[in-house]
C-alpha cells in the first residue's frame, strides 16, 4: 500500500452550500433536498468491479440532518391544524349557543301573545331545528377541512419517510460496496 491517495479514498468535505438548520432557520424544502440526494446518487462515481457508488459522507449526512431537523416543523404544523380545528369547532359551538338563545328568546316572546301561541310554537321549533342543522353543518365542514389538511400532511410525511428510507438504503449499498473494495485490496496484497 502506498501513502498517496488512491481513486477509492473519499475525502471528508463539508458542503458549504448546504447550511445546517437551526431553530431560527427557514423550513427545509424536502422536495429540493430529495432531488439533491437523487442527483448525488445518479452523478456519483461507480466503484470498479461492483454496482456500488461513492458518495461524499459529509454531504449525505448534511442532507439527512437537514431533513430530520425539519420534521419537528412539520409536526408543529400538524398541531397548528388541530388547534385551528378546535378553534373552528369552538366558534361553531358559540354560534350554535347564540342562535339557540335567540330562538328561545323569540319563542318566549311569541308565546306571550295568546292569539299566536300555536304559530309561535311551530316557528320556534323551526328556528331551533334550523339552528341545530346549521351548527351540524358547520361541524361537518370543520371536520372535512381538518381531515383534508391532515391527509395532505400525511402524504407529505409519507413521501419524506420513503425518500429518507431510499437514501439510507443507497447509503447502506455504498457501505457494502466499500467492504468489497477492502476485500479486493486485501486479495491484491496477497
Amino acid at each position: 500500500m502506498s501513502d498517496s491517495t488512491s481513486d477509492f479514498d473519499v475525502p471528508d468535505v463539508v458542503d458549504v452550500h448546504s447550511p445546517r438548520r437551526t431553530s431560527a432557520a427557514p423550513a427545509v424544502d424536502f422536495e429540493a433536498k430529495l432531488q439533491h440526494l437523487e442527483e448525488m446518487a445518479r452523478d456519483a462515481k461507480v466503484v470498479p468491479l461492483s454496482s456500488s457508488i461513492m458518495l461524499n459522507r459529509a454531504e449525505v449526512d448534511g442532507l439527512i440532518h437537514d431533513m430530520r431537523a425539519a420534521l419537528p416543523e412539520e409536526m408543529r404544523q400538524a398541531r397548528w391544524v388541530v388547534k385551528e380545528r378546535e378553534e373552528v369547532l369552538e366558534s361553531a359551538r358559540a354560534e350554535h349557543d347564540r342562535i339557540l338563545e335567540e330562538a328561545r328568546s323569540e319563542r318566549a316572546r311569541l308565546i306571550s301573545r295568546t292569539e299566536v301561541v300555536d304559530a309561535a310554537n311551530r316557528e320556534s321549533e323551526r328556528i331551533i331545528a334550523d339552528a341545530e342543522e346549521r351548527a351540524r353543518q358547520m361541524r361537518l365542514q370543520a371536520d372535512d377541512y381538518v381531515d383534508g389538511k391532515l391527509a395532505n400532511f400525511e402524504i407529505v410525511l409519507g413521501k419524506t419517510l420513503q425518500a429518507v428510507e431510499r437514501g439510507r438504503d443507497k447509503l447502506r449499498g455504498r457501505m457494502h460496496g466499500d467492504e468489497l473494495v477492502d476485500d479486493l485490496d486485501a486479495e491484491a496484497d496477497l
